[in-house]
């Protein structure tokens, strides 16, 4: 019997394979379309997933990012959803304390070789910009950005000195991000950036010399992914990457949890309740909470 299963077995298994051997799918493929004229000197690098998302990005407010500010980043991430662990951290502020947010203005940089030192320069004199991906930020950065670069990590290389970080903060930009290093130890420090924090994951001497690649494209930060006009929260701690769309989401929960934790504030000084049906708060005062708040 098992014979007789095994043998049925087997003839099914060819009978299968022989099926799929007929409908092999095709494997004759549409050449790429090709470049058209000048799409070359387009300022942001083109990006097929960005052509996706980009009819579904919003814009986000300098009123919104201002209120972003006092939002404790705990609270940012019980409001994220699946986005809660998009969150890089392992960096040093050159203002330690200091919240940075805004919009990202994003950047990706390769170690040079000649060809790719070749191709860079080319690209550069047809778009009519610097090939320092830095010095472009400081001449194409808008208020309110947030220049996130993608520099190799802790075994990467250098973005700048206070020279290029003088050049984006005048264009109104609230900070820096570089998964890299940074020149100018003493000098980013000094008290003309106290309100520009840049993250970084070292400082090193050494001159820039890691060629820009991509710009305002995708790119990974640590472990996770930045896409151009995400929103940026971050201070000593790490930062948050989110889409625009999630703004509103986190505000709203911000303001819930501030009115919830005045009411369980003022509850625990009237002491007419246990810790225990405070925090979290009991259905009973669940409801009266939310009877007050509406």
């Amino acid at each position: 019997m098992r014979i007789r299963i095994l043998a049925l077995i087997i003839c099914l298994s060819g009978s299968t394979f022989s099926l799929l051997a007929q409908e092999a799918y095709d494997q004759n493929f549409a050449p790429d379309v090709p470049v058209p004229e000048g799409f070359r000197t387009n300022r942001t690098s083109y990006s097929a997933v960005m052509d996706i998302l980009e009819p579904s990005r919003t814009e986000v407010s300098a009123a919104q990012l201002d209120r972003l500010k006092d939002v404790p980043l705990e609270v940012i991430f019980s409001a994220l959803g699946d986005y809660r662990l998009n969150y890089a951290t392992g960096f040093e502020n050159t203002q330690p304390g200091q919240r940075l947010v805004g919009r990202a203005l994003t950047m990706r940089f390769l170690p040079p070789r000649p060809d790719l030192t070749e191709a860079a320069l080319a690209l550069a004199a047809e778009g009519n910009w610097d090939r320092r991906y830095y010095a472009r930020a400081a001449e194409e950065a808008k208020p309110g950005d947030v220049v996130v670069a993608e520099l190799g990590g802790s075994d990467g290389h250098n973005l700048f000195g206070d020279m290029g970080a003088t050049g984006i903060q005048l264009r109104g930009a609230a900070g820096v991000i570089v998964d890299g290093g940074m020149r100018d130890y003493t000098g980013l420090r000094d008290e003309r950036f106290s309100n520009f924090p840049i993250l970084h994951k070292f400082t090193d001497p050494h001159t820039t010399s890691w060629l820009g690649v991509e710009y305002n494209a995708p790119v990974r930060i640590g472990g996770v992914t930045v896409l151009p006009g995400d929103v940026v929260v971050g201070d000593d701690g790490g930062v948050f990457f989110f889409p625009p769309s999630m703004v509103e989401t986190v505000l709203e929960y911000a303001d819930l949890v501030a009115d919830r934790e005045e009411f369980q504030l003022q509850l625990l000084e009237d002491r007419e309740y246990r810790f225990r049906d405070i925090y979290p708060l009991s259905p009973e005062l669940q409801r009266e909470f939310e009877n007050l708040r509406n």
